[in-house]
């Protein structure tokens, strides 16, 4: 199953994608995002420096304002 990375502090997001059986893994340091085919962040702190580097290839979803269900259906059309 896709390796999905997600930000500590959503963690309802976390339990429903594992759930689904998808690997989850903590986004707590930009290395974390390596390898993973989608990141899910809060877009609390998004490019807050200006900087337009990357550490992923894959989709990042913001899930500022979506529940838990919608985060899983934007993961998995982004996967298909």
């Amino acid at each position: 199953m896709a390796k999905v990375g997600v930000e500590q502090s959503l963690t309802n997001i976390q339990q429903v994608l594992r759930e689904k059986g998808y690997d989850v893994v903590e986004l707590k340091q930009e290395s974390d995002a390596q390898n993973c085919d989608c990141c899910v962040v809060t877009g609390l702190d998004s490019n807050v420096m200006g900087m337009s580097d990357t550490s992923t290839k894959g989709s990042v979803i913001d899930a500022n304002g979506m529940s838990a269900d919608e985060v899983c259906r934007q993961v998995e059309s982004r996967l298909q």
